[in-house]
């Protein structure tokens, strides 16, 4: 580790960005849509209103501001608000705890901090009604020139601080428009699922949204009722942005409504698995493309037909090579703000920690699992990816994460009716010895990051286990060997659809 800050910073770009490449357009266009539609003048007219609260309260050219709000209209404005200021906003997921959010601020020390004095809304909303507490905080002036920061992963360890310009969520913003064929234009719509707090539903969706007249709509429920209402709300094609979570759900509705207007689905996050894939695909009779990116970078590669899955395409501007079986994305300056571990970022490359490949003759990547998921049993290599994979695919299982610790642990979701020993039997049949769990935990609800994506991080996987231990007294929940496997159910601690923030990580995969 050094202590290398970006020690070359480019010029700002000029805050008439956010008016040139975002907010301009017809008077009376629909830009967005929550519980009314909100036209283009209606949004320059709030965030104009929003510029003024925010100076009142200090926040000028070269500020520095936290943003602790659930996606809303609010949102949206104070965003654009602080950019148009030419000040640098921090996002801060609205479910963190009072002490992780303490910690962040103190990390990050913004000059203004805006958050929620008064929401309106329940569980399973899509967006939220806020009322904003605009508060100063004993911070200090951006120290760089950034205009976002985002806290990355926890779902595989602690997280950092990404650092990302005005002109790179320019450049992004530009890659999707490049890449064309499969991404909503003009006219459109893209029913958002993907929180746009972190940079899938940000970029992916209100961003490019916004700059390329497409009206960004948040559901008013996250269920799959919402959801398909959302898309039948309006006649305009329509694609769902959002996370293979989202799939799954979707794909529990047995007789979807005819939907006409519905012309494909765009999933980030983890590898939908085949037969996921196959099933919503055959339910919906509508395109379901794939897209990789990282928070550090946005969008890295795309294939948005599914006609060369699991291959994906490099977003146009971007360079994809393979080295010792990790990929490494083009990334002219490092993205990370503080200590810069060369590891991550070095002469122009971001290590991506995945394992995957490029084939060379058509440049397509492939990408294998996290690399820290290989592990070794006894002397023999093991990808925890393969056998994650391969127990969520039995009958019965509704989701796994296997992690490694001193052997190979399992966490499971079951059905209805099935048991962890049948699990066993089953996945005896598919996986070598070697290979399958030590230990297996049945658990009601595993936790999830602020975008979906399943936790692997074994700290918070027994931390999700340990209601339950202790509200069943004389039970043996912990390690259970698999040769006599039995169930240690825990009270699951987070909402399948708005789940607890353990942060995220990588956006697509």
């Amino acid at each position: 580790m050094t202590d290398a800050v970006l020690e070359t910073q480019p010029a700002p770009l000029d805050p008439s960005w956010v008016d040139e490449v975002l907010l301009a357009g017809p008077a009376d266009q629909v830009a967005l849509v929550f519980d009314t539609p909100v036209t283009r003048a209606d949004l320059r007219a709030l965030v104009a209103a929003k510029q003024s609260v925010l100076a009142a309260a200090g926040l000028g050219a070269g500020g520095s501001v936290a943003l602790s709000l659930a996606p809303s209209l609010a949102f949206v404005t104070n965003l654009l608000a602080a950019w148009r200021l030419g000040a640098r906003a921090a996002l801060l997921d609205h479910r963190l705890t009072p002490y992780e959010t303490d910690n962040a601020l103190q990390r990050l020390a913004p000059q203004v901090v805006v958050s929620a004095k008064h929401v309106t809304g329940g569980p399973l909303r899509g967006f939220v009604e806020i009322e904003e507490r605009v508060a100063t905080y004993p911070g200090r002036p951006a120290d760089t020139t950034h205009a976002l920061i985002q806290l990355s992963s926890g779902s595989t360890g602690p997280s950092k601080v990404i650092a990302r310009t005005a002109a790179n969520l320019v450049e992004e913003i530009e890659r999707y428009v490049k890449i064309g064929a499969g991404v909503p234009q003009g006219g459109e719509r893209i029913v958002s699922l993907a929180s746009m707090v972190h940079v899938l539903g940000l970029v992916g969706g209100l961003l490019y949204g916004l700059h390329a007249g497409a009206q960004l709509v948040v559901p008013a429920r996250m269920t799959a009722d919402g959801i398909l209402s959302a898309v039948a709300a309006g006649p305009e094609p329509t694609t769902l942005l959002g996370v293979p979570f989202h799939i799954e759900l979707l794909s529990s509705v047995q007789t979807p409504p005819r939907l006409p207007q519905l012309t494909g689905m765009t999933t980030g996050g983890e590898l939908v698995r085949a037969e996921v894939y196959a099933g919503f695909v055959d339910r919906y009779d509508i395109r379901l493309g794939n897209m990789y990116g990282m928070t550090e970078v946005g969008v890295i590669a795309t294939d948005l037909f599914g006609e060369h899955r699991p291959s994906l395409t490099p977003a146009p501007g971007l360079t994809v090579r393979e080295e010792a079986g990790e990929l490494l994305v083009s990334l002219p300056a490092s993205p990370y703000l503080g200590l810069v571990d060369p590891a991550r970022w070095a002469d122009g490359w971001l290590h991506t920690k995945d394992a995957g490949s490029v084939d060379e003759a058509t440049g397509r990547l492939r990408i294998h699992g996290r690399r820290d998921s290989q592990v070794s049993v006894g002397g023999l290599k093991v990808d925890l990816t393969e056998v994650e994979h391969t127990l969520a695919a039995l009958p019965g299982v509704a989701s796994a994460v296997v992690t490694h610790d001193k052997a190979i642990e399992a966490y499971v979701m079951l059905r209805d009716g099935v048991t962890a020993a049948q699990v066993q039997d089953r996945l005896a049949e598919r996986l070598a010895g070697f290979k399958r769990p030590r230990v297996l935990k049945v658990v009601e609800q595993l936790p999830r990051t602020a975008t979906g994506k399943l936790v692997r991080d074994r700290a918070a996987l027994l931390a999700a286990s340990a209601p339950a231990a202790a509200a069943a007294p004389g039970s043996t929940a912990g390690a259970i060997p698999a040769q006599r496997v039995g169930t240690d159910v825990t009270d699951g601690a987070t909402d399948p659809v708005a789940p607890a923030p353990v942060k995220e990580g990588n956006h697509a995969r």
